[in-house]
C-alpha cells in the first residue's frame, strides 16, 4: 500500500510539474505525455501487487479490503472481475473460502 501511496504522489507531483513545464514551454505535449505514462504504470503496478496481495490473516484481509474500498472511492472507480475475486478471496490462514468479517 505505501508504494501504490507513493506512486499515486508521484503522480500528482508529474502532473503539476509537467503542466507548469508545459505552460512555460519547457517541454512539449509527446514528453510531457510520455512522462505522465510512466508514472500511470508505476501506480498501476502498485495497485496490482495490492490486488494480487493474498492477506496472511483476517486483519490483514480488513485492511486490504479498507484501502481498496477507500481508493475506488476516491477514484469512484470500480472493479474488474480479477480484482473482485482478488478481494473476495480468503486469508491464507483460513483456507475453504471463509469470509471475512
Amino acid at each position: 500500500m505505501d508504494r501504490h501511496i507513493a506512486a499515486q504522489l508521484a503522480t500528482a507531483d508529474a502532473v503539476r510539474v509537467g503542466d507548469e513545464r508545459r505552460a512555460a514551454g519547457e517541454v512539449t505535449n509527446v514528453t510531457y505525455a510520455n512522462g505522465l505514462l510512466g508514472v500511470a504504470r508505476d501506480e498501476e503496478a502498485g495497485w496490482l501487487a495490492i490486488v494480487d496481495y493474498r492477506p496472511r490473516g483476517d486483519r490483514e484481509a480488513r485492511l486490504k479490503l479498507t484501502y481498496m474500498a477507500a481508493y475506488l472511492i476516491a477514484t469512484r472507480g470500480t472493479l474488474n472481475a480479477k480484482e473482485m475475486n482478488s478481494a473476495l478471496e480468503a486469508p491464507r490462514d483460513r483456507p475453504g473460502g471463509a469470509s471475512v468479517s
